[in-house]
């Protein structure tokens, strides 16, 4: 019995340890950035560009005008272009991460509230909003707790303080 004990007490004490181990969280704040930016770079550059075969910022104006309602859609889309694709890619790369993710957190509660909330969580066809709840906490997370060590932001930190 007591070795069991025993053996809880010590996973336990691992699992302490990497929880406030620093690299540990650096870590986990990187690969969260990257998963961030792989989307919002994709579904951005789709938007403003036509890229990854998107149609393009004319059929997003349209769908922002007529499915979410947010008139003019032309600025509508170009704002959500611009703030998924270049947002994405400063949160990657972690140069005005806080502001970028925050930037990313909001254009996806825009877009539950216009779009995907009358949905539902899952949807017809994965048209809910589960994604931009998953997207927005994660945003969220980058927003309150930074870009880490591994980031521009850091990097320009060290360089100021020389």
């Amino acid at each position: 019995m007591t070795t069991l004990t025993d053996r809880a007490i010590h996973v336990s004490e691992q699992f302490r340890a990497t929880r406030d181990a620093r690299l540990s969280r650096d870590i986990a704040l990187l690969v969260g950035r990257i998963g961030l930016a792989w989307v919002f770079i994709y579904h951005g550059a789709g938007t403003l560009f036509g890229a990854f075969g998107a149609g393009g910022i004319h059929p997003e104006a349209v769908y922002f005008a007529h499915v979410a309602h947010l008139h003019p859609g032309m600025l509508f889309a170009v704002l959500s272009g611009i703030v998924e694709c270049f947002g994405g890619a400063a949160v990657g790369l972690g140069i005005f991460g806080r502001l970028a993710a925050a930037s990313l957190a909001g254009d996806m509660i825009i877009a539950m509230i216009t779009v995907t909330f009358g949905n539902g969580v899952i949807g017809i066809n994965g048209s809910g909003y589960e994604l931009n709840v998953a997207l927005a906490a994660l945003a969220l997370v980058v927003a309150i707790l930074g870009t880490g060590r591994f980031s521009l932001d850091a990097a320009f930190r060290k360089l100021i303080r020389r």
